[in-house]
Protein backbone atom coordinates (compact mmCIF):
# COMPACT_ATOMS: atom_id res chain seq x y z
CA UNK A 1 0.00 0.00 0.00
CA UNK A 2 1.27 3.45 -0.91
CA UNK A 3 0.83 5.88 1.97
CA UNK A 4 1.83 9.43 2.88
CA UNK A 5 3.68 9.74 6.18
CA UNK A 6 5.64 12.39 8.05
CA UNK A 7 8.94 10.55 8.67
CA UNK A 8 10.24 13.27 10.98
CA UNK A 9 7.22 12.95 13.26
CA UNK A 10 7.40 9.15 13.15
CA UNK A 11 11.05 9.26 14.24
CA UNK A 12 10.23 11.67 17.09
CA UNK A 13 7.41 9.36 18.23
CA UNK A 14 9.68 6.34 18.13
CA UNK A 15 7.73 4.53 15.44
CA UNK A 16 10.69 4.59 13.02
CA UNK A 17 14.41 4.68 13.60
CA UNK A 18 16.43 7.42 11.87
CA UNK A 19 17.95 4.81 9.50
CA UNK A 20 14.51 3.52 8.53
CA UNK A 21 13.29 7.06 7.90
CA UNK A 22 16.29 7.79 5.67
CA UNK A 23 15.63 4.58 3.70
CA UNK A 24 11.98 5.55 3.11
CA UNK A 25 12.97 9.08 2.07
CA UNK A 26 15.67 7.79 -0.28
CA UNK A 27 13.23 5.42 -2.00
CA UNK A 28 10.63 8.14 -2.32
CA UNK A 29 13.22 10.48 -3.85
CA UNK A 30 14.32 7.74 -6.27
CA UNK A 31 10.74 7.23 -7.48
CA UNK A 32 10.24 10.96 -8.05
CA UNK A 33 13.54 11.34 -9.93
CA UNK A 34 12.70 8.30 -12.07
CA UNK A 35 9.32 9.80 -12.97
CA UNK A 36 10.96 13.10 -13.92
CA UNK A 37 13.65 11.40 -16.07
CA UNK A 38 11.10 9.23 -17.87
CA UNK A 39 8.81 12.21 -18.53
CA UNK A 40 11.69 14.21 -20.07
CA UNK A 41 12.84 11.18 -22.09
CA UNK A 42 9.36 10.50 -23.48
CA UNK A 43 8.88 14.15 -24.42
CA UNK A 44 12.24 14.20 -26.19
CA UNK A 45 11.50 11.02 -28.15
CA UNK A 46 8.07 12.23 -29.28
CA UNK A 47 9.33 15.69 -30.21
CA UNK A 48 12.33 14.33 -32.13
CA UNK A 49 10.21 11.76 -33.98
CA UNK A 50 7.62 14.32 -35.11
CA UNK A 51 10.33 16.85 -35.91
CA UNK A 52 12.24 14.43 -38.16
CA UNK A 53 9.07 13.42 -40.04
CA UNK A 54 7.97 16.96 -40.83
CA UNK A 55 11.49 18.35 -41.33
CA UNK A 56 12.50 15.70 -43.87
CA UNK A 57 9.01 15.77 -45.43
CA UNK A 58 9.88 13.00 -47.89
CA UNK A 59 8.74 9.36 -47.58
CA UNK A 60 12.04 7.88 -48.72
CA UNK A 61 14.16 10.14 -46.52
CA UNK A 62 11.95 9.43 -43.50
CA UNK A 63 12.09 5.67 -44.13
CA UNK A 64 15.87 5.56 -44.60
CA UNK A 65 16.52 7.73 -41.54
CA UNK A 66 14.09 5.68 -39.49
CA UNK A 67 15.78 2.41 -40.48
CA UNK A 68 19.21 3.81 -39.64
CA UNK A 69 18.01 5.10 -36.27
CA UNK A 70 16.27 1.81 -35.48
CA UNK A 71 19.29 -0.28 -36.47
CA UNK A 72 21.71 1.97 -34.61
CA UNK A 73 19.60 1.91 -31.48
CA UNK A 74 19.33 -1.88 -31.48
CA UNK A 75 23.09 -2.14 -31.97
CA UNK A 76 23.72 0.10 -28.97
CA UNK A 77 21.34 -1.98 -26.86
CA UNK A 78 23.05 -5.20 -27.96
CA UNK A 79 26.68 -4.07 -27.60
CA UNK A 80 26.65 -0.99 -25.39
CA UNK A 81 26.85 -0.97 -21.64
CA UNK A 82 24.35 0.20 -19.06
CA UNK A 83 25.54 3.80 -19.38
CA UNK A 84 24.50 3.91 -23.06
CA UNK A 85 21.19 2.08 -22.70
CA UNK A 86 19.12 5.27 -22.55
CA UNK A 87 20.61 6.45 -25.86
CA UNK A 88 19.94 3.06 -27.45
CA UNK A 89 16.33 3.11 -26.24
CA UNK A 90 15.84 6.63 -27.58
CA UNK A 91 17.34 5.92 -31.02
CA UNK A 92 15.33 2.70 -31.38
CA UNK A 93 12.07 4.40 -30.51
CA UNK A 94 12.71 7.43 -32.72
CA UNK A 95 13.45 5.09 -35.63
CA UNK A 96 10.35 2.95 -35.02
CA UNK A 97 8.25 6.07 -34.57
CA UNK A 98 9.50 7.55 -37.84
CA UNK A 99 8.70 4.37 -39.77
CA UNK A 100 5.22 3.90 -38.32
CA UNK A 101 4.30 7.57 -37.99
CA UNK A 102 5.66 8.43 -41.42
CA UNK A 103 3.79 5.52 -42.98
CA UNK A 104 0.55 6.56 -41.31
CA UNK A 105 0.86 10.20 -42.40
CA UNK A 106 1.75 9.17 -45.97
CA UNK A 107 -1.23 6.81 -46.17
CA UNK A 108 -3.71 9.39 -44.90
CA UNK A 109 -2.27 12.15 -47.11
CA UNK A 110 -1.81 10.27 -50.39
CA UNK A 111 -3.92 7.10 -50.14
CA UNK A 112 -6.90 8.10 -48.03
CA UNK A 113 -9.23 5.49 -49.55
CA UNK A 114 -7.14 2.55 -48.35
CA UNK A 115 -5.44 4.14 -45.35
CA UNK A 116 -7.84 2.69 -42.79
CA UNK A 117 -7.77 -0.76 -44.33
CA UNK A 118 -3.95 -0.82 -44.17
CA UNK A 119 -3.46 0.79 -40.76
CA UNK A 120 -6.03 -1.37 -38.96
CA UNK A 121 -4.35 -4.78 -39.53
CA UNK A 122 -0.78 -3.42 -39.68
CA UNK A 123 -1.05 -1.72 -36.29
CA UNK A 124 -2.70 -4.78 -34.76
CA UNK A 125 0.08 -7.02 -36.11
CA UNK A 126 2.81 -4.82 -34.60
CA UNK A 127 1.03 -4.70 -31.23
CA UNK A 128 0.46 -8.47 -31.17
CA UNK A 129 4.08 -9.26 -32.11
CA UNK A 130 5.38 -6.97 -29.37
CA UNK A 131 3.02 -8.54 -26.83
CA UNK A 132 4.13 -12.02 -27.86
CA UNK A 133 7.82 -11.17 -27.57
CA UNK A 134 7.21 -9.43 -24.23
CA UNK A 135 5.72 -12.61 -22.82
CA UNK A 136 8.14 -15.08 -24.41
CA UNK A 137 11.52 -13.42 -24.08
CA UNK A 138 11.99 -9.92 -25.42
CA UNK A 139 14.18 -9.04 -28.40
CA UNK A 140 14.90 -5.76 -26.66
CA UNK A 141 14.20 -4.00 -23.38
CA UNK A 142 10.69 -3.92 -22.00
CA UNK A 143 10.66 -0.14 -22.37
CA UNK A 144 11.29 -0.34 -26.13
CA UNK A 145 8.87 -3.21 -26.75
CA UNK A 146 6.19 -1.52 -24.70
CA UNK A 147 6.57 1.77 -26.55
CA UNK A 148 6.43 0.08 -29.98
CA UNK A 149 3.39 -1.90 -28.80
CA UNK A 150 1.66 1.39 -28.02
CA UNK A 151 2.66 2.80 -31.43
CA UNK A 152 1.09 -0.23 -33.10
CA UNK A 153 -2.05 0.11 -31.02
CA UNK A 154 -2.31 3.81 -31.93
CA UNK A 155 -2.04 2.94 -35.64
CA UNK A 156 -4.64 0.17 -35.25
CA UNK A 157 -7.18 2.39 -33.48
CA UNK A 158 -6.55 5.26 -35.91
CA UNK A 159 -7.30 2.87 -38.76
CA UNK A 160 -10.63 1.90 -37.22
CA UNK A 161 -11.55 5.55 -36.65
CA UNK A 162 -10.66 6.44 -40.25
CA UNK A 163 -12.99 3.71 -41.52
CA UNK A 164 -15.82 4.82 -39.23
CA UNK A 165 -15.46 8.38 -40.49
CA UNK A 166 -15.04 7.35 -44.11
CA UNK A 167 -18.20 5.25 -44.20
CA UNK A 168 -20.24 7.49 -41.88
CA UNK A 169 -20.90 4.72 -39.34
CA UNK A 170 -22.89 5.85 -36.30
CA UNK A 171 -24.70 4.21 -33.38
CA UNK A 172 -24.74 1.45 -32.29
CA UNK A 173 -21.59 0.29 -34.10
CA UNK A 174 -19.74 3.46 -33.16
CA UNK A 175 -20.62 2.92 -29.49
CA UNK A 176 -19.21 -0.60 -29.69
CA UNK A 177 -16.07 0.77 -31.34
CA UNK A 178 -15.63 3.24 -28.48
CA UNK A 179 -16.00 0.39 -25.98
CA UNK A 180 -13.34 -1.51 -27.93
CA UNK A 181 -11.03 1.53 -27.81
CA UNK A 182 -11.45 1.70 -24.04
CA UNK A 183 -10.81 -2.02 -23.54
CA UNK A 184 -7.77 -1.97 -25.85
CA UNK A 185 -6.20 1.00 -24.07
CA UNK A 186 -6.86 -0.49 -20.63
CA UNK A 187 -5.35 -3.84 -21.61
CA UNK A 188 -2.33 -2.17 -23.24
CA UNK A 189 -1.75 -0.04 -20.14
CA UNK A 190 -1.94 -3.15 -17.98
CA UNK A 191 0.43 -5.07 -20.28
CA UNK A 192 3.16 -2.40 -20.28
CA UNK A 193 2.33 -1.46 -16.66
CA UNK A 194 1.91 2.25 -17.41
CA UNK A 195 -1.08 3.70 -15.58
CA UNK A 196 -1.14 6.80 -17.79
CA UNK A 197 -2.09 4.59 -20.76
CA UNK A 198 -4.70 2.80 -18.67
CA UNK A 199 -6.14 6.17 -17.64
CA UNK A 200 -6.67 7.13 -21.29
CA UNK A 201 -9.32 4.40 -21.53
CA UNK A 202 -11.79 6.58 -19.62
CA UNK A 203 -12.12 9.00 -22.58
CA UNK A 204 -13.66 6.61 -25.15
CA UNK A 205 -15.60 4.86 -22.38
CA UNK A 206 -17.30 8.14 -21.41
CA UNK A 207 -17.87 9.07 -25.05
CA UNK A 208 -20.13 6.05 -25.49
CA UNK A 209 -22.96 8.30 -24.22
CA UNK A 210 -21.55 11.43 -25.92
CA UNK A 211 -19.98 12.74 -22.71
CA UNK A 212 -16.90 14.77 -23.57
CA UNK A 213 -15.33 18.17 -23.89
CA UNK A 214 -15.39 21.01 -26.38
CA UNK A 215 -13.36 24.12 -27.03
CA UNK A 216 -14.36 27.48 -28.44
CA UNK A 217 -12.97 30.96 -28.09
CA UNK A 218 -11.77 31.60 -24.53
CA UNK A 219 -13.63 28.59 -23.13
CA UNK A 220 -13.00 24.88 -22.62
CA UNK A 221 -16.16 23.08 -21.55
CA UNK A 222 -17.33 19.69 -20.30
CA UNK A 223 -20.69 18.47 -21.57
CA UNK A 224 -22.85 15.46 -20.74
CA UNK A 225 -26.19 15.15 -22.56
CA UNK A 226 -27.09 12.11 -20.43
CA UNK A 227 -25.87 12.93 -16.93
CA UNK A 228 -27.82 10.25 -15.08
CA UNK A 229 -27.04 7.42 -17.47
CA UNK A 230 -23.36 8.37 -17.57
CA UNK A 231 -23.22 8.45 -13.76
CA UNK A 232 -24.74 4.95 -13.65
CA UNK A 233 -22.20 3.84 -16.27
CA UNK A 234 -19.34 5.21 -14.17
CA UNK A 235 -20.73 3.71 -10.96
CA UNK A 236 -20.67 0.27 -12.58
CA UNK A 237 -17.06 0.87 -13.62
CA UNK A 238 -16.09 2.05 -10.12
CA UNK A 239 -17.76 -0.91 -8.37
CA UNK A 240 -16.12 -3.37 -10.75
CA UNK A 241 -12.67 -1.79 -10.39
CA UNK A 242 -12.78 -1.45 -6.58
CA UNK A 243 -14.12 -4.99 -6.14
CA UNK A 244 -11.57 -6.49 -8.51
CA UNK A 245 -8.65 -4.45 -7.11
CA UNK A 246 -9.25 -5.88 -3.64
CA UNK A 247 -8.74 -9.40 -5.02
CA UNK A 248 -5.71 -8.89 -7.26
CA UNK A 249 -2.01 -8.35 -6.79
CA UNK A 250 -0.77 -4.78 -6.41
CA UNK A 251 0.71 -4.73 -9.92
CA UNK A 252 -2.77 -5.30 -11.40
CA UNK A 253 -4.85 -3.54 -8.75
CA UNK A 254 -3.26 -0.12 -9.26
CA UNK A 255 -4.50 0.00 -12.86
CA UNK A 256 -8.03 -0.70 -11.70
CA UNK A 257 -7.75 1.95 -8.99
CA UNK A 258 -6.74 4.65 -11.48
CA UNK A 259 -9.75 3.78 -13.64
CA UNK A 260 -11.99 3.90 -10.55
CA UNK A 261 -10.70 7.37 -9.65
CA UNK A 262 -11.17 8.71 -13.18
CA UNK A 263 -14.63 7.15 -13.37
CA UNK A 264 -15.43 8.96 -10.12
CA UNK A 265 -14.14 12.23 -11.60
CA UNK A 266 -16.31 11.86 -14.72
CA UNK A 267 -19.34 10.92 -12.60
CA UNK A 268 -18.88 14.04 -10.47
CA UNK A 269 -18.54 16.26 -13.53
CA UNK A 270 -21.82 14.80 -14.79
CA UNK A 271 -23.37 15.46 -11.37
CA UNK A 272 -22.19 19.06 -11.64
CA UNK A 273 -23.99 19.35 -14.98
CA UNK A 274 -27.12 17.81 -13.45
CA UNK A 275 -27.00 20.11 -10.40
CA UNK A 276 -27.05 23.12 -12.73
CA UNK A 277 -29.48 21.99 -15.42
CA UNK A 278 -31.24 18.85 -14.19
CA UNK A 279 -31.65 15.88 -16.53
CA UNK A 280 -34.28 14.37 -18.78
CA UNK A 281 -33.19 10.73 -18.68
CA UNK A 282 -32.78 9.12 -22.09
CA UNK A 283 -33.64 12.18 -24.16
CA UNK A 284 -30.67 11.75 -26.49
CA UNK A 285 -30.61 7.93 -26.39
CA UNK A 286 -34.16 6.65 -26.88
CA UNK A 287 -35.82 10.08 -27.07
CA UNK A 288 -35.84 12.70 -29.83
CA UNK A 289 -32.04 12.91 -29.80
CA UNK A 290 -30.07 15.87 -31.10
CA UNK A 291 -31.94 18.53 -33.10
CA UNK A 292 -29.20 18.44 -35.75
CA UNK A 293 -30.12 14.92 -36.81
CA UNK A 294 -33.47 13.67 -38.11
CA UNK A 295 -35.38 16.98 -38.06
CA UNK A 296 -35.97 19.40 -40.90
CA UNK A 297 -36.98 22.30 -38.69
CA UNK A 298 -36.52 23.53 -35.14
CA UNK A 299 -40.26 23.53 -34.36
CA UNK A 300 -40.52 19.82 -35.17
CA UNK A 301 -37.72 19.03 -32.76
CA UNK A 302 -39.25 21.16 -29.99
CA UNK A 303 -42.58 19.37 -30.37
CA UNK A 304 -40.94 15.92 -30.29
CA UNK A 305 -39.00 16.89 -27.18
CA UNK A 306 -42.15 18.19 -25.47
CA UNK A 307 -44.01 14.93 -26.13
CA UNK A 308 -41.08 12.85 -24.85
CA UNK A 309 -40.73 14.87 -21.65
CA UNK A 310 -44.38 14.34 -20.73
CA UNK A 311 -43.67 10.67 -19.97
CA UNK A 312 -39.92 10.76 -19.28
CA UNK A 313 -38.10 10.64 -15.95
CA UNK A 314 -37.06 14.21 -15.18
CA UNK A 315 -34.64 14.92 -12.33
CA UNK A 316 -34.54 18.54 -11.27
CA UNK A 317 -31.37 20.44 -10.48
CA UNK A 318 -32.42 20.71 -6.82
CA UNK A 319 -32.75 16.97 -6.40
CA UNK A 320 -29.43 16.48 -8.15
CA UNK A 321 -27.72 18.93 -5.79
CA UNK A 322 -28.99 17.21 -2.64
CA UNK A 323 -28.22 13.69 -3.85
CA UNK A 324 -24.76 14.72 -5.02
CA UNK A 325 -23.92 16.23 -1.63
CA UNK A 326 -25.13 13.13 0.22
CA UNK A 327 -23.13 10.76 -2.00
CA UNK A 328 -19.98 12.87 -1.60
CA UNK A 329 -20.29 12.73 2.20
CA UNK A 330 -20.61 8.93 2.11
CA UNK A 331 -17.69 8.51 -0.30
CA UNK A 332 -15.41 10.78 1.77
CA UNK A 333 -16.06 8.75 4.90
CA UNK A 334 -15.79 5.38 3.16
CA UNK A 335 -12.56 6.34 1.34
CA UNK A 336 -11.01 7.57 4.59
CA UNK A 337 -11.86 4.29 6.30
CA UNK A 338 -10.50 2.14 3.46
CA UNK A 339 -7.36 4.23 2.85
CA UNK A 340 -8.50 5.01 -0.70
CA UNK A 341 -6.48 8.22 -0.91
CA UNK A 342 -7.27 8.94 -4.56
CA UNK A 343 -11.05 8.70 -4.10
CA UNK A 344 -10.81 10.62 -0.83
CA UNK A 345 -8.95 13.54 -2.44
CA UNK A 346 -11.24 13.56 -5.47
CA UNK A 347 -14.37 13.54 -3.28
CA UNK A 348 -13.07 16.42 -1.16
CA UNK A 349 -12.22 18.40 -4.29
CA UNK A 350 -15.68 17.96 -5.77
CA UNK A 351 -17.31 18.72 -2.42
CA UNK A 352 -15.55 22.09 -2.55
CA UNK A 353 -16.61 22.59 -6.19
CA UNK A 354 -20.20 21.66 -5.32
CA UNK A 355 -20.29 24.08 -2.39
CA UNK A 356 -18.73 26.88 -4.43
CA UNK A 357 -21.15 26.32 -7.32
CA UNK A 358 -24.26 26.23 -5.18
CA UNK A 359 -23.21 29.29 -3.17
CA UNK A 360 -22.97 31.46 -6.25
CA UNK A 361 -25.54 29.73 -8.44
CA UNK A 362 -28.40 29.02 -6.04
CA UNK A 363 -27.93 30.77 -2.69
CA UNK A 364 -25.93 33.92 -3.39
CA UNK A 365 -28.71 36.10 -1.95
CA UNK A 366 -30.08 33.65 0.67
CA UNK A 367 -28.13 34.09 3.96
CA UNK A 368 -30.51 31.73 5.76
CA UNK A 369 -29.25 28.92 3.52
CA UNK A 370 -25.74 29.43 4.91
CA UNK A 371 -27.09 29.26 8.47
CA UNK A 372 -28.97 26.02 7.81
CA UNK A 373 -26.09 24.45 5.88
CA UNK A 374 -23.48 25.45 8.47
CA UNK A 375 -25.52 24.20 11.44
CA UNK A 376 -26.34 20.94 9.62
CA UNK A 377 -22.64 20.32 8.97
CA UNK A 378 -21.82 20.27 12.70
CA UNK A 379 -23.93 17.22 13.70
CA UNK A 380 -22.93 15.54 10.43
CA UNK A 381 -19.24 15.89 11.33
CA UNK A 382 -19.96 14.68 14.90
CA UNK A 383 -21.86 11.66 13.56
CA UNK A 384 -19.02 10.72 11.21
CA UNK A 385 -16.53 11.09 14.08
CA UNK A 386 -18.57 8.84 16.38
CA UNK A 387 -19.13 6.29 13.60
CA UNK A 388 -15.40 6.16 12.97
CA UNK A 389 -14.73 5.56 16.68
CA UNK A 390 -17.30 2.77 16.76
CA UNK A 391 -15.85 1.06 13.70
CA UNK A 392 -12.28 1.37 15.04
CA UNK A 393 -13.35 -0.16 18.38
CA UNK A 394 -15.13 -2.99 16.60
CA UNK A 395 -12.04 -3.84 14.54
CA UNK A 396 -9.71 -3.78 17.58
Amino acid sequence: MHAIADTTALVEEGVLTPDQARTIEARSREVMVSLAVNAILCFGIIAATAGFIFWLADPLAVAVTGILMLGGGLAVLARGGEMLRMFGNSATLIGAGMLMGGAGIELVDKYEDIAGWVMLPAGALVALICTWRWRHGAWSTGFVLGAILLMGLAMHLAGIELLLQQYGIGSPLRNLALLYYAAALALAGWQVDVRFVTALAIAPFAQMLETGTSYFHAAYVFYSPESTLTILQMVLLIVFCVWSASRLAERDARHLRILAILGFVVANLCALVGSLWGDVVGETVWGPGDHRYGYDDWDGYIEARRVFRESALVISEGVYSVLWAAVLAVVIFWAAQRHQRGLFNAALTFAAIHAYTQIFESFADEPLAYVIGGLAAIPLAWGLWRLNQWMAAKQA
